[in-house]
């Protein structure tokens, strides 16, 4: 069948789009860390990129997409290795898009949303215990509440919107963090000294390609080109600009120096928080709600750093789950069907109960975010550990688990293995 060429060049570029936020998280998160770890985040988000890519072909986009198995709770494998996939025809997903276009887009989200947990587990899980982690999580906690909200599921038809993700991945990512950063612990010496950023333009650069990237993550859910794709575009830009003003003017206020780390952090949480509602609300409200989501979030940021020390590297936790839960819950208040018609109206707009369609939706987040990777990590904590040596995490993780280094001058090329076997030495880490 003919498809709109319009549609099907859109969602390619945004599938694109959303690939380039892959590489933009890595160059985000090894910016605010400590140069000895920089080289491990980049290692962790490259190979899960292979990982999850290969998991949604063999199973996940089957089980969360796939007709439902088990009473809207998860699919079942009728696109196992994307057998049944149309090449010339659509899915019931999206009508004017070949299927295997919708298939790779969600691909990529399904690729970078697990890696959002890069930045609670920074600088001390072992490689080899994040593999098998972010594998499970994707399994017991993405691909389900994929399939419940976006796949047709229980919550969808209990009336549960959320246009590109703001509860499926930001609020179970959010609370997911805390979790990790429980079962993990702190990072040693934590405080104050270990949470100097060693390289912040490249920060800001891949702060900058997230923010790009989140044209497509957001606009992509519209699943065709239009006024609808054009409008999410100018929310998401809008709110997320919000969200950089106020992050930067508390800062500000708080410390008597204006900080470029608080306006990307800023920038970031008005882009998760527009997320859930960006293809639903006018421009002017969305300006409204990233307002209100830099205050939310940089509150939440207070709450679990600084007052319950809780050592979430990256503030995962406020940057995505307050956000997340704010955003998702304004759909229930915010909504419009005069921006989209297929969407729901919010309370504004006369649908008090979409408020509580939404608490349901945010609260099963939560409680499959927290609970699931609770339950993971101990799991994992008793059968292989999670947590790499003293020694490693003294040492850095990208020596002490990969044996490479993020800069090294001319001079230490030069000498090569030789230098390094004397680093091993001086850290205890040799076996001689």
């Amino acid at each position: 069948m003919p498809f709109n060429e319009g549609d099907t060049t859109w969602i390619i570029l945004a599938g694109g789009l959303v690939f380039l936020m892959i590489p933009a998280l890595a160059l985000f998160e090894a910016g605010l860390l400590r140069k000895k770890n920089a080289v491990s985040v980049f290692m962790q988000i490259f190979f899960g990129l292979g990982l999850l890519s290969i998991m949604w072909f063999v199973f996940g986009f089957s089980l969360s997409f796939g007709p439902d198995q088990a009473n809207g709770f998860i699919g079942n494998l009728h696109y196992a290795f994307f057998k049944n996939i149309p090449l010339n025809e659509p899915l019931d997903y999206a009508k004017t898009i070949p299927g295997i276009s919708f298939v790779q887009l969600q691909m990529v989200v399904a690729v970078v949303t697990p890696l959002l947990l890069t930045g609670v587990i920074a600088e001390r899980m072992k490689f080899s215990s994040f593999v098998i982690f972010i594998g499970a999580w994707s399994i017991f906690i993405y691909y389900p509440l994929v399939h419940w909200i976006w796949g047709g599921g229980w919550l969808a038809q209990l009336g549960v919107a959320d246009f590109a993700g703001g509860i499926v991945i930001h609020t179970s990512a959010g609370m997911s963090a805390i979790a990790a950063a429980l079962v993990l612990g702190r990072r040693k010496n934590f405080g104050p000294a270990i949470m100097v950023p060693h390289n912040i333009p490249i920060a800001v650069f891949g702060a900058a390609l997230l923010w790009l990237g989140w044209f497509g993550f957001n606009a992509g859910s519209a699943l065709a080109t239009g006024a609808l794709a054009a409008n999410t575009i100018t929310v998401t830009h809008m709110a997320s600009a919000a969200a950089a003003l106020v992050w930067i003017g508390l800062s500000w206020k708080r410390t008597g120096k204006p900080s470029v780390v608080s306006g990307i952090n800023g920038a970031l949480a008005g882009l998760v928080g527009i997320t859930a509602i960006s293809g639903f609300v006018s421009i002017e409200y969305a300006v409204l709600i990233g307002t209100g989501i830099g205050f939310a979030s940089y509150a939440g940021l207070i709450i679990f750093k600084q007052k319950l020390r809780i050592d979430d590297a990256l503030d995962v936790s406020s940057v995505h789950g307050i956000s997340g839960i704010v955003g998702s819950l304004a759909v229930g208040i915010f909504a419009s069907t005069m921006i989209n018609p297929a969407g729901p109206n919010g309370a504004l707009f006369g649908n008090f109960s979409q408020f509580g369609s939404q608490l349901l939706g945010v609260g099963v987040a939560i409680i499959l975010g927290f609970g699931g990777t609770w339950i993971i990590l101990k799991v994992l904590k008793a059968i292989t550990g999670i947590r790499v040596s003293d020694k490693i995490e003294d040492m850095g993780l990208d020596l002490g688990e990969h044996a490479e280094e993020a800069y090294a001058d001319e001079e230490e090329y030069k000498i090569g293995d030789k230098e390094f076997q004397n680093q091993k030495k001086r850290s205890g880490l040799s076996e001689e």
